[in-house]
């Protein structure tokens, strides 16, 4: 099983630098259970936290890990937002944040992502986070 991470033969997933879990692609409920698990410190009560409200604010969305972060979508093979643990914060990205309304705050290098950085005593504001992500599932998504 040489190149795969522990995650994806049951064991304690390696954190990366920041702390983010090295967790083998795959789809479905399982691998992003396991990412979340892994998350370490505070960042894994707010990581199933965004969890939990992706999955009250778009019932049935879809789950993957891909590049060690999990992803989220509702269409065919299109994503609309991803999340990464880095050493002092969480990074929420939303694919086509441009989009939104009111758009999430933070800049990327890609034109139309926004992103949104959640430290760890920062109060997320859950009803416009849930705004967001119902707005993100009605556009068309990224193909990654």
């Amino acid at each position: 099983m040489a190149g795969r991470s522990a995650g994806a033969r049951g064991g304690t997933p390696r954190l990366l630098s920041g702390g983010n879990p090295q967790i083998a692609k795959g789809f479905g409920d399982a691998p992003v259970e396991a990412y979340l698990s892994a998350m370490p410190g505070w960042k894994q009560d707010v990581g199933r936290r965004l969890d939990a409200l992706m999955g009250a604010a778009c019932p049935g969305v879809r789950r993957a890990v891909k590049w060690n972060s999990p992803f989220y979508g509702a269409k065919n093979e299109t994503w609309f937002l991803s999340f990464h643990c880095y050493s002092q914060y969480i990074k929420v990205a939303f694919f086509e944040g441009a989009s939104l309304s009111p758009m999430p705050p933070g800049l990327s290098k890609q034109k139309c992502v926004r992103c949104l950085d959640l430290r760890e005593n920062d109060a997320l504001n859950e009803m416009q986070f849930c705004d967001w992500v119902k707005q993100a599932n009605r556009l068309p998504g990224i193909r990654m």
